[in-house]
């Protein structure tokens, strides 16, 4: 019998050790997940027995927190425990998620499986919802929007106006649309399950300990940066799906759009999320960002557009219109991605 050598081919290899690198399945398990989710959502009663993967990943990461954050000691140390923390976290569900989706690489209906495992990490059904209930306050009245809006936004709502209130809303789905749902897309569509696993504990530990306060700035600061790179990409792609959900009935409004996201974009202070707000700033012919209270301090933010000021209740209504535009655009790319890989 002649002898062989096996096949160290990067083709081989690679999906053998990572097989979420196999494109084709990826593509199956992004496209069933993110259709299963905008149908059904996280089920409540498997929240209610199981708790959800965020959560679990902030449990863990208050620990770590308590555990090792000491910002009154030495700023370099603790920024390298901050990284420590980090990387922990990351290891933790690489060695959780990468054999799951290898065992499911190897089983009949294994793409279905996998998809929902990750149907709790992305955020369709429950950012409509959100988002939707800030439109329905609004039309009780302002002490109801504001209460609405202040379970989506990290800002002072207290004397927020109805515009305001609008503006903070249809800003917060502009930014969750690409945190929430295309960003995780991205990184499951690459690398499967244990792509979107990553991503998510990355996002979440931003969203924890990612401030420059006192405490986190240099707990945090490998978090913050980290979250920023993974979410260049999902930012990026998301601004370009809003023009071309907008394209799709309103060609002027989508160019309008891609002129306010060259424009604009740039300005903000994040290196991501200028661009699904600018883009929808321009879609809808509005004016999104300028200045707002974040804990008792005024933030003097740019300008997002410049169309309307006077934003109201409708306009959020027209938001989610381009949202679940944006969606449909986005799940049809990943199935004929899935269909020609």
């Amino acid at each position: 019998m002649p002898f062989t050598l096996p096949d160290f081919s990067i083709p081989h290899i690679v999906p053998t050790f990572f097989p979420a690198f196999d494109l084709t399945h990826t593509f199956l398990v992004a496209f069933l997940a993110l259709t299963i989710e905008r149908i059904v959502g996280y089920p409540k009663w498997i929240h209610k027995r199981l708790g959800h993967p965020v959560e679990w990943y902030g449990a863990l990461l208050s620990k770590l927190d308590k555990a090792l954050n000491t910002p009154d000691k030495s700023p370099t140390w603790n920024r390298t425990k901050g990284i420590i923390t980090i990387t922990l976290l990351i290891a933790l569900v690489l060695a959780i998620t990468l054999p799951i989706a290898a065992t499911l690489r190897q089983v009949e209906y294994g793409a279905l499986l996998e998809a929902l495992l990750a149907v709790p990490l992305l955020a369709q059904k429950e950012l409509r919802r959100f988002v939707a209930r800030v439109a329905d306050a609004l039309n009780i009245g302002i002490a109801e929007g504001r209460a609405a809006v202040g379970h989506i936004v990290g800002r002072d709502t207290s004397n927020l106006n109805t515009s305001d209130v609008t503006r903070a809303a249809i800003e917060s789905l502009a930014e969750n649309t690409s945190d929430g749902i295309i960003a995780p897309a991205f990184w499951l569509m690459v690398f499967g399950l244990p792509g979107i696993a990553v991503y998510k504990v990355i996002n979440t530990a931003d969203s924890m300990i990612g401030y420059k306060s006192d405490r986190y700035l240099t707990f945090g600061w490998a978090a913050a940066r980290l979250d920023d790179l993974v979410n260049l990409l999902g930012a990026r792609l998301t601004g370009i799906l809003f023009v071309g959900a907008t394209s799709l009935t309103n060609p002027m409004a989508a160019s309008r759009a891609l002129a306010t996201i060259w424009h604009d974009a740039k300005k903000h202070a994040s290196p991501n999320a200028g661009w699904p707000e600018a883009a929808i700033a321009g879609a809808l012919d509005i004016r999104l960002g300028g200045p707002r209270v974040y804990a008792g301090r005024i933030g003097d933010l740019p300008w997002m557009g410049d169309g309307r000021t006077e934003l109201h209740p409708t306009d959020i209504r027209h938001a989610l219109r381009l949202y679940s535009q944006t969606l449909t655009l986005m799940t049809i790319i990943v199935f004929f991605f899935w269909l020609f890989v």
